[in-house]
């Protein structure tokens, strides 16, 4: 049986919610936002490991810069699995 969440844990997890949102507000562009809130929609567990890239490189420091649209998608391609290719052989 799974027990509740208690308030205290609610409202860590919502603050660490806000923390991360005002996060991809500051590394990201409007356009990418944007972007990444279609993807959530399709695809949301695609989205969250982006968002959580987003997140540990700018706590690192390494993004010292707003994302742009088209390095969104670099980075979304980068870190999406590959498709698999199937072939049927007819004899």
């Amino acid at each position: 049986m799974a027990r509740e969440p208690s308030e205290e844990e609610k409202a860590r997890e919502l603050e660490m919610q806000m923390l991360k949102e005002k996060m991809l507000r500051t590394f990201l562009t409007p356009a990418a936002r944007q972007r990444l809130a279609n993807i959530r929609i399709v695809k949301p567990e695609l989205a969250s490991a982006v968002e959580n890239y987003i997140v540990a490189m700018g706590s690192q420091g390494r993004l010292n810069k707003e994302l742009s649209d088209e390095e969104l998608k670099r980075l979304l391609l980068a870190l999406q699995k590959p498709k698999r290719d199937f072939r049927i052989n007819y004899r």
